[in-house]
């Protein structure tokens, strides 16, 4: 294995010295291209700056496109016959649902109070 020894401030040593032993796989995270493709960012951003209404946050889905890639992939997962490229865009899918899961709660108390209204 190769070394690498760089100079940082030390405050940002002080950051990093409880996660050191993770540096390497950041680093390789940092340097892989994209793991969803730029459509899928765009479709996801597009919806989240239109500012969207908290009905349309609550109808939010993936595309068809996305929905069968994504079953694909837990399909795949299921099996055990995922690339490791493969494992690390289904955790991106993951990541995002969890954001928009995220995001849809926030808005569950504007849907209650429309819905009562």
């Amino acid at each position: 294995m190769a070394s690498l020894t760089i100079e940082i401030p030390d405050d940002l040593m002080e950051r990093l010295d409880p996660i050191r032993d993770q540096l390497p796989e950041l680093l390789r995270r940092c340097l892989q291209p994209d793991l969803l493709s730029a459509p899928v960012y765009h479709y996801i951003l597009s919806f989240l700056t239109s500012q969207p209404t908290p009905d349309q946050i609550a109808a939010f889905r993936p595309t068809p496109t996305m929905q069968s890639r994504l079953r694909d992939l837990l399909n795949r997962s299921a099996e055990g016959s995922l690339t490791p490229t493969e494992s690390q865009e289904l955790d991106e899918y993951e990541r995002i649902e969890h954001l928009i899961v995220l995001l849809k709660a926030g808005n569950l108390p504007y849907l209650t109070t429309e819905t009562a209204s």
